[in-house]
């Protein structure tokens, strides 16, 4: 009995949580990742790229609760170590060299309004993707979908609650993103209004 699994096995991503620096003995010079793996398989001695400063290093160790592990692969939250000292925060992003994902502040996405507020024109939202939280502005309405005949409706640019619609985003800083299609860890968000603290719209990148 074959079961389908939700997550990418190809394509490696490692979004990072933490960094972890503890202050004890035996850890002085020990400088660790922590976060969930998004997406495909990460091995000791792979070639890696932080995204989006584009250094590149090898992993030295992968651990989970304490112990080395020889392989992590989605959903696995684990630490990682690399064999270089590298500046890592939060919200960077750990790919193999060879396959790396969009770093991009422009993107196109199908979204869907959850909110009974409508979309303001050009407002600004908090984007969550994989950890990483920054400030997007639904830059354009490209079209919504009549969701009776799930045409394209030209021309109407509010958006308001069950709306489907397809729009251009820009965030203030790069995302590194996949095409929905193609990764559903990577190629999905939420956006958050910062006043209500209410999450507004979920969305695909397309």
């Amino acid at each position: 009995l074959h079961i389908s699994s939700d997550y990418n096995k190809v394509d490696a991503r490692f979004p990072v949580q933490t960094v972890l620096r503890p202050q004890r003995e035996g850890f002085i010079d020990y400088r660790g990742y922590a976060g969930r793996v998004a997406s495909g398989i990460f091995r000791p001695g792979d070639g890696v790229v932080v995204l989006p400063s584009g250094f590149s290093s090898t992993i030295k160790t992968l651990e989970q609760n304490g112990k080395e592990i020889p392989e992590a692969f989605a959903p696995m939250s684990i630490a990682m170590t690399l064999t270089d000292d590298i500046d890592i925060s939060r919200g960077d992003m750990i790919v193999r060299e060879n396959n790396q994902p969009e770093a991009t502040q422009d993107f196109d996405a199908m979204i869907c309004w959850l909110d009974s507020s409508p979309a303001r024109p050009r407002a600004k939202y908090s984007i969550l993707h994989c950890g990483n939280e920054q400030k997007a502005m639904i830059k354009e309405v490209v079209h919504q979908i009549d969701i009776n005949t799930l045409n394209r409706a030209e021309g109407d640019p509010n958006l308001v609650m069950n709306a489907i619609a397809k729009v251009q985003l820009r965030t203030t800083r790069p995302l590194m993103v996949d095409a929905y299609r193609e990764n559903g860890q990577t190629g999905s968000f939420v956006l958050v209004d910062d006043a209500t603290h209410n999450t507004v719209a979920a969305g695909m990148i397309l």
